[in-house]
C-alpha cells in the first residue's frame, strides 16, 4: 500500500489519461455529490415540518367556531357560531380526551387579540391569550420561571398573567418578573410565570391569562372562541377522526349547526396530519434509498467499464511485468489500489462538496426557522457510509479485470496489439 514505485505507477497511468480519468471521477463525485444533496434537502424539509409541529401537540385536535354555510332546523346561513365554557366541559367528558382547553380573544379572533402591555414608561401591543390550564400541554409551553395558570386562578377569576421570555426582557429590562405588575388594556395583572416556546418566533411574544378574567375583563361573558383537545395515548390517527367528528356533534347539537357544517366548526386534527406527514416522509426517504443505490450502480458500472478499458489497453505492458518475474497477486493488487484511489478521491470530493452546498443553504436561509426548510444537513455516518461503499464497489470493480488480466499467458499478451 506504502510502495513509492507503485503510488507513482498509479499517478503515472491516471496523467496518462487525463480526460477519462475526469471524466470517470466527475461522474463518481456527481453521483455522491447528489446523494448528499438530496438526504440533507429531505433532512432539512423534515426537520421544518417537525419544528413546526413541535410548537403543538401532535395528538391534538382543534375546533374553531365560525359562521354556518348550511341551513338547519329553520335557520339561515350565515349564523355565527359561538363556543361557551359549558363546552369545554361537554368535549372533557368525552373518554378518548386527555387535556381540554378554551381560547377566547379579546378581539373577537385569533387575528385580532392584541393586547397593549404597558410597565412603567415602556408600552408595547402583544397577542393576549385567555386559556384554560391545559393550554400549557396543547401548546407545549415550556416554563422558564414560575407557574402557568391553575385550577384556582379560574375559578377566582384571578388577575394574573403568563409572560413569554422576550416580553419580560423587554418589559423587565432583566429583572425577575414574577410578582410584579404588568397593565394589559389598563388593567393591571400579576405576573405568576415566564415561558418559552419551540415553534415560530412569535409564539413566545404572548400573554396568557385565565380564561374566566379574560371573559369578566374584557367583556366576554362566557364566549369561548376555540376548544382545542389532546387524545389518550392509546388512539390512533385514524380512530382520531371519528373522535374528532364525535366533539363536532356534541358541539353542533348544542348549537343548532349542522355537524357536515365545516365553515361553523373549524376542525385541525394534528394526530392525522402528523401521521400523514409522516408516511410522505417514509415515502421520501424510500425514495432517496433507491436513488442512492442508482446513484451508486451508476459509480460501479462506469469505474467498471473504466478499468476493463485501462487493463485492455495495458495488456501488453502486463505481458512485459509477467515476464520479467512480476507475480499475479503484485498485477492484481497494483490494478485494485489505482481503482480505489479514483473511487476514493472522487468520492471524498463529492462528500465535500455536497456538505459544502448545504451549508451555503443553511446559511443563505438564516437556519430556516419557520420556513419549508430546517438546517438542511446530513448525518456524516451516511455520507461517509456511502462513500465508503462506492469505494468498495470501485475496489471489486478494479478487481475482477484485474484478475482476469493477471491470468493472461504472458506470451500472449506480448503479441497483443
Amino acid at each position: 500500500m506504502f510502495n513509492l514505485d507503485r503510488w507513482r505507477e498509479i499517478l503515472d497511468t491516471l496523467m496518462r489519461s487525463k480526460m477519462r480519468t475526469a471524466l470517470t471521477a466527475f461522474a463518481m463525485a456527481w453521483g455522491i455529490f447528489m446523494l448528499v444533496v438530496l438526504l440533507g434537502l429531505g433532512n432539512g424539509l423534515q426537520n421544518a415540518v417537525e419544528q413546526n409541529f413541535a410548537d403543538d401537540a401532535v395528538n391534538s385536535i382543534w375546533i374553531r367556531a365560525g359562521d354556518t354555510s348550511i341551513a338547519h332546523e329553520g335557520m339561515p346561513t350565515g349564523r355565527k357560531v359561538m363556543f361557551n365554557n359549558h363546552d369545554i366541559d361537554a368535549i372533557r367528558d368525552l373518554p378518548e380526551s386527555d387535556k381540554v382547553t378554551g381560547r377566547f380573544y379579546v378581539g373577537g379572533n385569533r387575528f385580532n387579540s392584541q393586547t397593549t402591555a404597558q410597565v412603567g414608561h415602556k408600552i408595547r401591543s402583544y397577542d393576549l391569550r385567555c386559556v384554560n390550564p391545559d393550554h400549557t400541554y396543547l401548546e407545549n409551553t415550556i416554563m422558564k420561571t414560575g407557574r402557568f395558570i391553575n385550577a384556582v386562578d379560574i375559578d377566582d377569576k384571578r388577575k394574573v398573567a403568563v409572560i413569554g421570555v422576550p416580553i419580560a426582557e423587554f418589559m423587565f429590562e432583566g429583572e425577575d418578573p414574577i410578582g410584579k405588575e404588568i397593565a394589559l388594556n389598563g388593567v393591571s395583572f400579576r405576573v405568576v410565570g415566564t415561558f418559552d416556546d419551540e415553534g415560530e418566533q412569535g409564539e413566545a411574544e404572548m400573554v396568557y391569562i385565565p380564561i374566566t378574567t379574560g371573559q369578566l375583563v374584557f367583556n366576554g361573558s362566557d364566549k369561548v372562541n376555540q376548544v382545542m383537545f389532546t387524545l389518550q395515548p392509546n388512539v390512533t390517527p385514524a380512530e382520531s377522526v371519528d373522535i374528532a367528528q364525535k366533539a363536532v356533534d356534541r358541539l353542533a347539537a348544542a348549537h343548532r349547526f349542522d355537524p357536515n357544517d365545516q365553515q361553523a366548526a373549524w376542525v385541525r386534527n394534528n394526530a392525522e396530519n402528523y401521521d400523514n406527514f409522516l408516511k410522505l416522509f417514509r415515502m421520501i426517504a424510500i425514495f432517496v434509498s433507491i436513488m442512492a443505490g442508482c446513484t451508486l450502480l451508476a459509480g460501479v458500472i462506469g469505474i467498471s467499464n473504466i478499468m476493463m478499458i485501462v487493463v485492455r489497453e495495458r495488456t501488453r505492458e502486463i505481458g512485459i511485468r509477467k515476464a520479467l518475474g512480476a507475480s499475479p497477486t503484485n498485477i492484481v493488487t497494483s490494478i485494485v489500489q489505482e481503482s480505489v484511489v479514483l473511487t476514493a478521491a472522487a468520492g471524498y470530493l463529492g462528500l465535500v462538496a455536497g456538505i459544502g452546498v448545504l451549508e451555503l443553504i443553511n446559511w443563505l436561509i438564516g437556519g430556516g426557522k419557520g420556513g419549508f426548510l430546517h438546517d438542511p444537513s446530513v448525518s456524516l455516518t451516511v455520507a461517509f457510509g456511502a462513500t465508503a461503499v462506492l469505494v468498495i464497489a470501485g475496489a471489486l470493480a478494479g478487481f475482477f479485470p484485474a484478475l482476469a488480466a493477471a491470468r493472461v499467458n504472458p506470451i500472449e499478451a506480448l503479441r497483443d496489439d
